[in-house]
């Protein structure tokens, strides 16, 4: 993960995930959160930083891709 990434993540990507809504998924956040040590948020923390920003990036490439194939 490159430094910009680094510093993406906490100053626009984990702010927005923390603002969607959780419809229909509520019930699985709450578990997590009564059942996971300490440790173990911290690892699932670093699990979901790489996946987002992975799907973050995967958004760009996407997004960049499709201007070549969408009319104007």
């Amino acid at each position: 993960m490159t430094d910009f990434m680094k510093w993406l993540y906490p100053r626009y990507i984990r702010p927005y995930l923390d603002e969607v809504p959780r419809e229909g998924y509520e019930l699985w956040f709450s578990l997590l959160d009564g059942e996971l040590r300490a440790a173990e948020r911290e690892d699932l923390d670093r699990v979901l930083e790489f996946t987002a920003v992975h799907a973050f990036l995967l958004g760009l490439r996407t997004g960049a891709g499709l201007r070549e194939v969408t009319p104007r």
